[in-house]
């Protein structure tokens, strides 16, 4: 076709169907236009006030660290006195030229866009106002686009402007403006591209936002750069056309200029979520009312609310506590991992928190501090603590002898039988706790009282996550070796109990919040007497001597920094644990496979480095001790008070029924027979051999040991059965005497 007549032919098609469209325009909505173009002659209806933006919501830490973002939108609003002018001038000259001189609609820049869009076949110009989006995301979400819904925007744009300025105005399009990849607003925007605060922006920068704005999604400069240049060039165009730019210097840089084509981030913003910020999250919106009392307000307080909420958690501990895990565990391909909780002892607030190896959304998302594995002989130290509390001493007897054959409470025809471990006769319960003898604290805790032992752990444990309703510890003939299953977080709970003088204070993560109003929550410790101080000091006492002689013994803190705690290990090396504590901080550190109870045997990785079998005094104690002894660089050193003295002279603990008792009559025992008939450092067995060395007849009464604790009875000050050292021989009841031992009945 002729090139004249194929330009007279389209700017036919041009005229025609613009006359269309103003006829039709015009004919359907005479009234309401007439409406429009007289509104500022009118007394306008009162529109409602600008609904408050949503605002990201910050997590900080104790130092006031900023450590998290809760966000949906990425919404971070600015005044417009900190965007600069030529970034104004930028976005104007793209989206709306006229703005500061048209009154919120401009019929003749809509038609004059649909001509121009129309003869160039694109959608180079946009018809609505900045004021008519500013509308459209305010008053008229919801509503259909159909004819009724332009006239709306028309009107309630030139409404609007009769109540708010044209700055204003402004200020609120560049806060609710979307530029796509979840950025609303200039200044999410700015830090998403470019990864600068808005006074920072470019001209240049400026442009390239606002070419986006006409379809993000589109012109998304990561999934389509191409496409985003080219309205990069567009948007220089107008630039142009405005005079705000060169023509020259517009073409160099649309072909020039560097698309961002990543996402970036203010360095100092930090967005990642972490195992810390999952669980703060799943407090706020499922463990509490503090935000609202419905999962929504909750929900859109969190994350819409810019709330200011500082937690618990030290950075520099945090720090210390993931680089201890991951520098003391070798990687390994069996899965073995580690977690590590950490507790201040004063306040219950939760300083450290490695849930594993590092959160990951969909792969690895499960917090390890809140898992609950068994425990091992971890446990020792809550059944020392209720024994002690039920008047035991330290330097009490009982027999720790391998193997050993103890009643099953609710299964009689299943007796429970420990044939692991070492192998300890008579001795103090000190020595007991530092060699972590099963025997010895299996007898003890149904001496104690299996119920009452359980009492007592819910008590030093209490905790949110940890209670009788959500939480079930049971009465195992087993629970000296761990068959409950407890967290860090548990252990830890339990442990600073002790550590704290028997002031058990609950773990929490949060300090306070504050919103635009003010301070909306504020956490106020409380703390429960679980045990006396002068229980817990000597059970601190005693637990010394597993960092002094004991089973973590080379573990100790630096610079001999007073510390205490116990490890754990469980059946076949699945578990491993050291729980231990100073006078400010109590941890847990737990190692093993998260997917199940794995054996860790022989695992090619630790065998390199000198461990076939692991166990809580070699990963779980170093990455103990390497945390803590970072964490309390910088503080004070300080000790417990000492115990009190003891109150009577040592004795001989037994459980009745399965050891019996018996009075010596006349004769003598040697020292390598008799069982508590001594001083309190002699090594004795179960009961006489066969053939013992006695040089005349020993005539024994037979007394009556009594029975067992009942279940009911959780009184944690009932006496433990025990018998005074020197007279009263105790013995297995399930083994015969010498024959040169005559026996009588006594009372």
């Amino acid at each position: 076709m002729n090139p004249q007549l194929r330009l007279l032919t389209r700017l036919a098609l041009v005229v025609v169907a613009g006359a269309l469209f103003i006829t039709s325009v015009v004919s359907a909505m005479a009234p309401q236009m007439w409406e429009i173009l007289n509104a500022h002659a009118q007394t306008p209806v009162k529109l409602p006030q600008f609904s408050g933006l949503a605002q990201r919501s910050y997590l900080y830490d104790v130092n006031g660290i900023q450590i998290g973002v809760f966000q949906l939108e990425n919404i971070q609003p600015t005044r417009i006195d900190d965007v600069p002018e030529a970034v104004i001038s930028a976005i104007l000259a793209v989206e709306d030229a006229g703005f500061y001189s048209h009154k919120g609609f401009n019929l003749r820049a809509s038609v004059r866009a649909l001509l121009s869009n129309f003869e160039s076949q694109s959608n180079r110009q946009g018809a609505s106002t900045i004021t008519q989006q500013v509308v459209k995301n305010e008053y008229l979400g919801g509503l259909a686009r159909d004819g009724r819904y332009k006239v709306l925007q028309a009107r309630y744009a030139v409404m609007l402007e009769k109540e708010v300025s044209k700055r204003d105005i402004l200020e609120r399009y560049l806060n609710t403006v979307y530029f796509g990849n979840n950025a609303y607003g200039l200044q999410a925007a700015a830090e998403v591209y470019f990864g600068v605060p808005v006074p920072e922006l470019s001209l240049v920068q400026g442009v390239f936002l606002a070419g986006l704005i006409q379809a993000p999604s589109t012109f998304d400069p990561i999934l389509h750069p191409e496409r985003s240049r080219q309205r990069f060039k567009v948007a220089l165009s107008r630039l142009v056309d405005t005079e705000l730019m060169a023509p020259d210097a517009a073409a160099i840089l649309g072909d020039s200029y560097n698309i961002p084509e990543v996402i970036k981030s203010v360095p100092q913003v930090n967005v990642n979520r972490t195992y810390f910020t999952e669980e703060v999250k799943d407090w706020l919106l499922n463990r509490s009312d503090v935000l609202g009392p419905t999962y929504q307000d909750r929900y859109n307080r969190l994350f819409r609310g810019g709330l200011r909420i500082y937690s618990t958690l030290d950075s520099v501990a945090q720090v210390a506590a993931e680089k201890a895990a991951a520098e003391q565990l070798p990687a390994n391909k069996t899965g073995i991992q580690a977690a590590v909780l950490s507790i201040d002892n004063a306040t219950g607030g939760i300083r450290a928190m490695v849930g594993g190896p590092g959160f990951v959304a969909g792969r690895s998302e499960i917090n390890l501090t809140m898992r609950r594995r068994q425990t091992g002989s971890s446990v020792k130290m809550f059944i020392l603590s209720a024994a002690l509390q039920a008047g035991i001493q330290p330097d009490d007897l009982i027999d720790g002898t391998l193997p050993c054959t103890l009643p099953n409470p609710g299964k009689p025809e299943e007796p429970f039988k420990v044939t692991k471990g070492v192998s300890h006769g008579v001795a103090p319960l000190r020595v007991m706790t530092v060699l972590s003898i099963n025997c010895a604290y299996a007898t003890l805790s149904q001496a104690v009282g299996l119920d009452r032992v359980v009492s007592t752990m819910y008590r030093m444990m209490d905790s949110e996550w940890t209670n009788p309703e959500t939480y079930k510890l049971y009465a195992y003939a087993s629970l000296a070796t761990g068959a409950n299953e407890s967290s860090p977080l548990d252990m830890a709970s339990g442990a600073q109990t002790i550590a704290n003088g028997g002031l058990h204070m609950r773990p929490y993560m949060i300090e306070r919040i504050v919103d635009a109003q003010g301070e909306l929550y504020l956490h106020v410790p409380e703390g429960t007497q679980a045990i006396p101080v002068e229980i817990a000091n000597t059970a601190v006492d005693v637990l010394k001597g597993v960092l002094k002689t004991g089973t973590a013994r080379r573990t100790p803190l630096a610079d001999g920094r007073p510390a205490a705690g116990k490890t754990g290990t469980q059946d076949d090396n699945t578990n491993a644990w050291f729980v231990g504590f100073t006078k400010q901080l109590t941890t847990a550190v737990w190692v093993g496979d998260p997917k199940g109870y794995t054996p860790m045997v022989n695992i090619p990785e630790f065998v390199k480095v000198g461990i076939p079998r692991v166990q809580g005094s070699m990963f779980p104690a170093r990455i103990w001790k390497q945390y803590m002894d970072e964490a309390h660089l910088n503080i004070v050193v300080k000790d417990w008070d000492p115990p009190l003295e003891p109150t009577r002279p040592p004795a001989r603990i037994y459980l009745p029924g399965n050891e019996c008792l018996a009075q010596v009559v006349s004769g003598t025992i040697p020292t390598s027979v008799a069982q508590g008939a001594g001083s309190s450092t002699t090594t004795t067995t179960v009961a006489p051999p066969e053939g013992g060395n006695v040089n005349d007849t020993v005539v024994v009464s037979i007394l009556d040991p009594g029975t067992t604790i009942s279940p009911e009875d959780t009184n944690p000050f009932s006496p433990v059965p025990t018998v005074p050292i020197g007279s009263i021989w105790v013995y297995d009841c399930d083994k015969a005497f010498p024959p040169s031992v005559q026996t009588s009945i006594g009372g």
